[in-house]
């Protein structure tokens, strides 16, 4: 029955979007501030309408809430279109809501399991990153895109976000043996969003600057240059300084809320604005001492780790992940839909196909496969690992802030959009089966 839903919203959703040109011409007469107003209250309504729509339709069903979001947003290309031409709006919104989602994402991850299985997880989050990296950029080239495209592309997608993945992995009931695999898909993908948003403005300052990606031998040069690796270790320390000093703040109100229950003063209403504050504060502060506010955000969830200390918090928490789900992931996954319109999307539909596949079945087998060398996983773990290449939430906003640096690269959002729609949808339907069939649940 869901299934006649989902076809019905996209059918009214195709046919609204036909009639939205008029509209926007109306809203267009207020002129100045309140044009603007109206076009913001337009897009955010849109935006949050049909994305609820698409998480209550979903239910059910085999697609993830976050597939037809991003597909929704598509569908609404032209209803969206104020967005677009105010694309320095749709960047601080993404990246805003990418900071609160990452430090939601070190709440997930419990700093004691953390230390256990630290080295498998940065072996395959930084190594394993960087190994898909430099598998998929000459494949880029060689399915025909240009140097700065494949570039970026190979940088954006490079992430893993299990977001799909982390209800399916929920739902089943590992060996003993094999418990540690969920943890360690989910600190991966916490981690190598940090590394990934450090390594797009990496390529992206290598391009602005005029280095030349168009061979390996350009890239690899520009990377590894003396100038560059003093940026990405800039990066990386002070993001992990700032992120410590907003861990700094975040136990400082740990302590503050610990008082107030001692004298049982019940949780307030605003407490929320500053669990929200303390991952912005934290990004602006990294980007100050020019770190990485991805991850400072990421560090300062992860230090405090509100989702396994004092119980007092655990209504806030709550209500922050009520939010992610029902405004922030929508609203990022529905950005797409501004820079791609559907004939875009069906142009590029074999080209997407293909580079979705060579990640799956090509990249993510060899960069398990490699980092994972020097740890003690067995063959069966990395199997398993071969498997979690989804990429969503923080490869989306990259593409966003990409876009906006190089609106000429057409072919870098479409592709960015194919790459989330395949791996969403594919990869958490058949884990359930891929785990049976390696023998590693009960």
């Amino acid at each position: 029955m869901n299934y006649a839903k989902i076809a019905a919203l996209f059918v009214v959703a195709f046919m609204f979007d036909q009639i939205t040109p008029e509209i926007l011409a109306y809203l267009a007469h207020f002129g100045g501030a309140e044009a603007a107003i109206a076009n913001s209250l337009w897009c955010l309504s849109l935006i949050l309408v049909f994305g609820w729509a698409c998480s209550k339709f979903a239910e059910g069903t085999v697609f993830p809430n976050f597939t037809l979001q991003l597909l929704m947003g598509i569908v609404l290309h032209d209803a969206l279109a104020p967005i677009a031409s105010s694309i320095m709006i749709a960047v601080v919104a993404c990246t805003a809501l990418a900071a609160i989602i990452l430090k939601g994402g070190g709440d997930e991850l419990n700093r004691l399991d953390i230390v256990k299985i630290g080295f498998p997880t940065v072996m395959i989050a930084v190594v394993g990153y960087l190994i898909t990296f430099f598998v998929m950029f000459p494949i880029l080239m060689a399915l025909g895109l240009d140097g700065k495209t494949a570039a970026l592309l190979a940088a954006i997608l490079g992430s893993t976000d299990p977001a799909a993945l982390i209800p399916t992995l929920k739902g089943i009931v590992f060996k003993d043996e094999y418990k540690r695999l969920a943890s360690i898909s989910v600190a991966e993908s916490a981690l190598n969003d940090a590394v990934g948003a450090i390594f797009v403005a990496a390529i992206a300052a290598m391009i602005l600057a005029g280095n030349s990606v168009e061979s390996m031998g350009g890239l690899v040069a520009g990377l590894f240059s003396a100038e560059n690796m003093l940026h990405l270790g800039g990066q990386f320390l002070f993001g992990t300084l700032a992120g410590a000093i907003g861990f700094g703040a975040m136990h400082g109100y740990e302590i503050y809320k610990s008082r107030d229950h001692a004298r049982d003063v019940c949780e307030t209403t605003y407490d929320f604005a500053i669990v929200l504050a303390i991952p912005l504060v934290t990004f602006l502060l990294a980007q100050v001492i020019h770190g990485n506010g991805f991850l400072a955000a990421f560090v300062a969830g992860l230090l405090a780790n509100y989702n396994h200390g004092k119980k007092f918090f655990h209504t806030t928490l709550h209500t922050m992940e009520i939010q992610i789900e029902s405004i922030a992931k929508p609203t990022i996954f529905m950005m797409v839909g501004p820079f791609v319109a559907l004939g875009d999307l069906w142009d590029t539909a074999l080209l997407g196909l293909l580079v979705s596949a060579v990640f799956i079945l090509v990249a993510r087998p060899v960069a398990v496969m490699l980092s994972m060398l020097p740890t003690n996983l067995s063959m069966k773990d990395k199997l398993f690992m071969s498997i979690v290449r989804e990429t969503g939430v923080i490869p989306v906003v990259l593409a966003v802030i990409t876009v906006a640096q190089f609106p000429e690269l057409t072919l870098l959002m479409p592709l960015t959009a194919w790459v989330v729609i395949w791996t969403l949808t594919l990869l958490p339907a058949i884990t359930p089966w891929w785990t049976r069939k390696l023998g590693i649940v009960q």
